[in-house]
């Protein structure tokens, strides 16, 4: 299927209710009383509010009356650079609320819930090394809001090489499976191939997080016909699809030799070249959030059904593709995410409901579900796709210098 590419969040965010990760809640500028200063107290949403500078020389100035409790900050960057912004427990401790790409001149709001306790800002500006404002002690009582551990580019780099080489063990099982179903299609058995067919295109659909590393050879390999303009009969309609096309359109297996040769060929190509690629670590998070995303959007839909009405089986592979990714963040994610638990039962609940799909060692096409099914089986992974924002961002990787 299509893959979206690799993006960062740029919204606000804080640590939501239960540790969860979400945006910052949007306050408009014009809500600041006339003539207000730093620690103006509350203005027209209810919430007070506190003009903290960010800027390399001023990082945190402004802050000088702290209280508990919800709040929102004001933050303006002084500067001539554009700068994102952390607000952390003093000494390096753990992210309560951060803004991305506050442009110069421009001023981006964080709303937040504090505890007694001890916190700073640390500001980045773009192409500078990072600087942590004054430490601000808050007394009084209440409850603070979570927080997270901040991950960095270090941490990550462990996982994403484990899982590079799980990577490259699926691509060896998939040179296999592709190199059995082109021999059938040479051999003329196309009975055969349509059984070869789906457990080859399952196992490069488990390799959901590797796809953004895999650059032009998921269009050979996995393209579907979105931008040609003949469609199905367009020379660009190439790889597991296109040979999924003609075997479940009563194509002669004449017709897919080349197109079932050319598919094993990509996939040989894909495995050789990926010993030598190096996966980015940062795409790792993003990737676990990504995979259901882009499930919910082309299998759920059958944008992605060229006749063998293997939807639900491409879903299911592709939750175990992000099982495989959650495997190697767990270890970051443990001591990060209260919601890690409910998550992975999650996970195995909607394992549990696809599976049901698969009946008399055939898998349910996406029309023969009824709509109960149909409902159920989108609230599912809409749900874990909702989950797994939480994941991308705790994953993002956070500048430290």
């Amino acid at each position: 299927m299509p893959r979206s590419g690799l993006r960062r969040l740029r919204s606000p965010r804080v640590w939501g209710p239960g540790g969860a990760v979400v945006v910052a809640g949007a306050i408009t500028a014009g809500t600041l009383i006339a003539g207000a200063g730093p620690d103006a107290g509350t203005t027209a949403d209810g919430l007070p509010h506190t003009t903290v500078e960010i800027s390399s020389g001023d990082c945190g100035r402004g802050w000088q009356h702290p209280r508990p409790g919800t709040q929102v900050f004001d933050l303006h960057n002084s500067s001539s650079r554009a700068a994102e912004v952390y607000l952390r427990g003093a000494g390096g401790g753990p992210v309560y609320g951060e803004v991305e790409g506050i442009g110069p001149g421009t001023t981006r709001q964080l709303r937040v819930r504090l505890g007694p306790g001890a916190y700073a800002f640390t500001c980045l500006p773009d192409d500078a090394n990072a600087v942590t404002g004054p430490t601000v002690r808050i007394a009084g009582t209440g409850p603070g809001g979570p927080a997270a551990a901040p991950v960095t580019q270090h941490d990550l780099i462990g996982p994403a090489i484990d899982y590079q080489k799980w990577v490259a063990g699926g691509l060896d099982d998939l040179v296999r499976r592709t190199d059995a179903l082109r021999a059938a299609v040479t051999d003329g058995d196309l009975a055969a191939a349509r059984t070869a067919w789906l457990p080859a295109h399952l196992t490069y659909e488990r390799l959901g997080a590797a796809y953004g590393e895999f650059g032009d050879a998921d269009k050979k390999i996995n393209g579907t016909t979105a931008g040609l303009a003949d469609g199905v009969h367009d020379p660009g309609f190439i790889g597991f699809h296109r040979v999924e096309y003609g075997l479940w359109h009563g194509e002669p297996a004449a017709g897919l030799r080349a197109p079932a040769t050319a598919l094993a060929a990509a996939v040989r190509a894909l495995r050789d070249d990926w010993a030598q690629a190096r996966m980015d670590p940062a795409a790792l998070g993003l990737r676990a959030h990504e995979i259901l995303e882009n499930t919910a959007q082309f299998e759920l839909t059958g944008r992605t059904d060229y006749g063998s009405g293997s939807n639900l089986a491409t879903a299911r592979a592709n939750l175990d593709g992000t099982r495989a990714v959650l495997a190697q963040l767990r270890p970051l994610l443990t001591t990060r995410d209260p919601e890690l638990p409910a998550l992975e039962s999650e996970l195995d609940r909607t394992g549990r409901l696809l599976d049901g799909f698969r009946r008399d060692g055939r898998w349910t096409s996406l029309d023969g579900l009824s709509r109960p099914e149909r409902q159920r089986t989108n609230a599912a992974v809409g749900d874990l796709v909702e989950r797994l924002a939480s994941v991308a961002t705790l994953c993002d990787p956070r500048r430290t210098v």
